[in-house]
């Protein structure tokens, strides 16, 4: 469906194989059904070529006939919405458990303080402007926790201009993620850039065979595989899916070399859907995240202050154990103390492992692009063998656009209009015939 709307709703079973990378047998079956489903009209060439023709509005016939397609819609939009709301729930759990960690910390010094004003004593106390904290040191306030949250307080008047600066310049050119977003993309990252890498290797073999008329050699191919070995390159052998799966045939030219033919795809409704292929298949590396540096920054520090602040927390807990008897608040944070630190230690350790995993990842991504682009060089600075393959290829290809002026029927109007617009066409051909059998 998004190729028959890519290549203007008029396409042929070639035009669909090249374009989608498909199985031609399958892309002739699934046009089948879809013009049968969706109300499209055929147009049948004189030599008995197919064009399916498709209503723009085609999809919108299929939903309003098909209650599957609706709930494949409804359910879509509710995964989209369930996915972003698990997106951000890993920032909204990072800042739950920071202000968990700090409200505890302060109930924990407004406690002892209190006593401390009572009269109780501790000897390991120490007092800072009249207030007395527990092994807390002379320089911090608990207010430092907050300036930790905010990677801007310490910004110079300029740097925060420039900071203002390259904000407004990167909005400009495209939109940026939340920040809650950018934690997750912090963690776990974007997802393998290559998921579609199958999809993409068939589509660039489609155009590659559709740009050269339908024949070509297997040098022609060898640039979208990789981990071809000397005896599979000598023998061929990785052409056998080619041929599977867009109906191809290998030839023989008069030198004894192996020419691949491939008839669905050398007809197109129109040469505007022939697409230029890549020089050779690319895989995209993987990205540690597409989230700015201030966001990475911003989710790395808040994970830091998580775990301090955890530690922190855990021994003001086991240091002060009448309070946490004596106060439920306290009580139920002692209980899930270790999570808070867990989840702290995990927010920071993932990221890590992440990252030199990424960068095993992409070496043997290079790998593979290197070999495709070995291949390619080859066939760019062919040798005389190859040249001359190519020439006798160039015997095989042939490409026919099935026009509007080739056309011997279509479902768009009744046969009997069709005929009378005609007449002079078919008056033609039986003048033709008669003086042919005289």
């Amino acid at each position: 469906m998004k190729t028959v709307e890519q290549l203007g709703y008029r396409v042929t079973v070639g035009d669909v194989a090249a374009k989608a990378g498909l199985n031609v047998n399958l892309a002739q079956q699934g046009l089948l059904v879809l013009a049968s489903d969706a109300g499209a009209n055929l147009q049948v060439s004189e030599s008995g070529e197919i064009a399916y023709v498709f209503p723009k509005n085609f999809r919108a016939i299929l939903r309003n006939k098909d209650w599957k397609l609706r709930w494949q819609e409804t359910l879509s939009k509710i995964w989209q919405f369930l996915f972003y709301l698990i997106r951000i729930s890993f920032g909204i759990l990072l800042i739950i458990s920071i202000v968990l960690i700090v409200t505890a910390i302060i109930v924990i010094l407004i406690a002892l303080n209190s006593k401390e004003n009572g009269g109780s004593r501790n000897s390991r106390s120490s007092s800072y402007g009249g207030l007395r904290f527990i092994f807390v040191p002379r320089f911090w306030y608990v207010s430092d926790v907050f300036w930790l949250l905010n990677p801007r307080a310490n910004y110079s008047t300029g740097q925060q201009k420039r900071y203002r600066q390259r904000q407004l310049a990167r909005s400009s050119q495209q939109q940026e993620m939340g920040f809650l977003e950018s934690v997750f993309s912090f963690l776990f990252g974007e997802g393998d850039p290559n998921y579609d890498l199958e999809e993409r290797r068939w589509q660039q073999i489609g155009a590659v065979i559709q740009r050269n008329k339908g024949a070509v050699i297997a040098e022609q191919i060898t640039p979208y595989f990789e981990g071809l070995d000397r005896v599979v390159l000598e023998d061929e052998s990785y052409m056998l899916p080619v041929l599977a799966r867009f109906n191809g045939y290998p030839e023989v030219s008069e030198e004894g070399e192996l020419i691949y033919y491939f008839p669905e795809l050398q007809v197109t409704a129109k040469k505007s859907n022939i697409s230029k292929p890549d020089k050779y298949l690319q895989e995209k590396p993987w990205r540690f995240s597409s989230a700015t540096r201030e966001q990475l920054n911003l989710a790395g520090g808040l994970g830091f202050v998580n775990i301090l602040g955890g530690l922190v927390l855990m021994f003001l807990l086991y240091e002060n154990p009448a309070l946490v008897a004596e106060i439920g608040f306290l009580a139920w944070i002692n209980s899930i103390s270790w999570l808070l630190l867990g989840y702290g230690a995990l927010f920071l350790l993932i990221p890590v492992v992440r990252y030199f995993w990424i960068q095993r990842k992409n070496q043997v991504i290079n790998q593979r692009n290197n070999e495709r682009s070995q291949y390619f060089k080859i066939l760019k600075n062919a040798n005389q063998k190859i040249k001359q393959k190519l020439v006798q290829a160039r015997q095989f290809a042939s490409q026919h656009i099935l026009s509007e002026q080739d056309l011997a029927y279509t479902t768009e109007t009744d046969l009997l209009d069709q005929n009378l617009q005609q007449v002079d066409k078919i008056d033609e051909e039986w003048r033709r015939r008669l003086e042919g059998e005289s």
